[in-house]
């Protein structure tokens, strides 16, 4: 009989519901967008930049991989468009919505419910799911220890019970929203707290878990998710209808839209798209250990278990260590029994002369091999200081030549100096001329003293430390 009423009772709030779901609120922000770049440009540029939330669903950093349904998605449409994938993290659907209209992203890969206020001022992409909105509450102090029917009676499933409560939710989401009409429609005074920015629906979500605040709203599949962290929550008393969820774009770029939604639509009807769907969405086990390591950015402080190793090292160079594990990151994604093609090893992947050159016996030990990688990396920055005073510009010679070796580097800024380019800069200038030396009229110039080069590898190699290096200063502390 219980479930049957709460069945009734569910049925019943979703169809007053449907009564006013479409009834979107006006905003001050601008309904145009201020930039105008559609697929053309971001392909003619080589990268796609999208405007990602940090949660333990859509974006977060684990061992020092990003990972992430939205991420993982990111990566797979910007394979499909052959251009590289830029994150930028924000927080807040009102603050992202500027943003992109700004031009500081291209997509908003935001699990964004579509209505339409903000049809006003985006372009939505074809669903990918439904979701609704739902209450989040706390159990009882004592749950464990009462029966089903105690623990229902202390919670609230009926919206009309939300009268003179306080439910603390983002300012200008869709879940203020679905407040304001919910105490329109039941003509009871709900007390909404619109928190800042600063926050997130995950944030209010762990302080209802923890009993700062006792009522929040979120959609049904972010909220189950920390049911599974958060056993004394409770996220069954639903408050809206289903809603479509889908990411969007500018107003004014119809191309990229297009081709999003062909991806989309191909992307769905294979196997993959499931797979990373249940994997964030319908793993309780895995979802449990993202939230609870110390190496997930959601919560924790570390990126690998070789942190205090780079931290010293990295105060060798100067360098923020988060840089330098971003480095490590690129080299081995932290394993330290791997050993390339080539005969690189160790953590770092040093070729045996160079692990020698610079004091590492035993290029497996990771002391020894960051210590001797870090000196390298000191001599190369060294080199390049000669000609390069810019900090930032140095450092991407310093990468490159990690990675390829110094004379490939060295060919491409003589190419740049003869072809009356800019030799100490990197993008556009001495980056083109490497590019080049795979072209026998490049490689074949005397000035090219280490001949030919595949050299799509150590710019690529530039642009992922340097990317990854910004996801790791967004999400980790210093």
């Amino acid at each position: 009989m219980l479930a049957l009423s709460r069945y009734i009772l569910t049925i019943s709030i979703v169809l007053s519901l449907c009564l006013s779901c479409n009834n979107a609120g006006k905003n001050d922000f601008s309904l145009d967008p201020a930039v105008s770049i559609d697929l053309d440009a971001i392909v003619k540029r080589g990268f796609i930049t999208a405007l990602v939330d940090n949660n333990s669903v859509s974006y977060f950093i684990y061992k020092g991989r990003p990972m992430g349904y939205e991420y993982e998605l990111l990566q797979l449409l910007a394979k499909s468009l052959k251009v590289d994938l830029r994150i930028k993290i924000t927080s807040g659907v009102e603050r992202a919505i500027e943003q992109i209209n700004k031009g500081e992203g291209d997509i908003l890969a935001f699990p964004l419910s579509i209505n339409k206020s903000r049809k006003e001022r985006l372009a939505f992409t074809s669903p990918q799911f439904n979701s609704y909105h739902v209450l989040v509450q706390r159990k009882p102090n004592d749950w464990q220890h009462q029966s089903i029917e105690q623990i229902e009676d202390s919670l609230i499933r009926n919206p009309v019970d939300l009268s003179e409560k306080e439910v603390h939710v983002l300012k200008g989401t869709s879940f203020e929203l679905r407040l304001k009409n919910l105490r329109e429609e039941l003509g009871v005074d709900i007390k909404i707290v619109s928190d800042t920015i600063t926050e997130s629906t995950e944030s209010l979500i762990d302080k209802v878990a923890q009993g700062d605040i006792d009522y929040t709203v979120a959609t049904h599949t972010l909220a189950q998710v920390n049911a599974n962290y958060y056993p004394n929550l409770d996220v069954a008393t639903v408050l809206s209808v289903p809603q479509q969820i889908a990411w969007a774009v500018r107003k004014n770029s119809p191309q990229l839209l297009e081709v999003i939604n062909v991806w989309l639509k191909k992307i769905k009807k294979e196997a993959t798209f499931m797979v990373i769907y249940k994997r964030y969405f319908k793993s309780p086990r895995t979802s449990l250990i993202h939230r609870t390591s110390d190496y997930a950015s959601i919560k924790g402080t570390k990126i690998s278990r070789y942190d205090d190793l780079i931290k010293v090292n990295a105060k060798k160079i100067g360098w923020d260590w988060r840089l330098l594990a971003a480095v490590i990151y690129q080299e081995s994604k932290f394993s330290n029994g791997g050993m390339s093609w080539a005969g690189a090893q160790g953590l770092m992947q040093l070729m045996p002369e160079t692990a020698k050159q610079f004091g590492a016996t035993n290029p497996k030990d990771p002391a020894q091999n960051i210590k001797a990688g870090v000196g390298y990396l000191k001599y190369l920055d060294k080199y390049w200081s000669k000609t390069i005073s810019d900090d930032n510009e140095r450092l991407k010679f310093v990468l490159a030549s990690y990675n390829a070796g110094l004379t490939h580097i060295t060919d491409a800024q003589k190419l740049a100096n003869k072809y009356e380019k800019d030799s100490t800069l990197w993008h556009d200038n001495v980056e083109y001329y490497l590019l080049k030396k795979s072209n026998a009229t490049y490689y074949l110039d005397p000035l090219a003293s280490a001949g030919y080069c595949k050299c799509e590898e150590p710019v690529n190699y530039v642009n992922n430390v340097l990317a990854r290096y910004g996801e790791y200063k967004s999400l980790v502390k210093e």
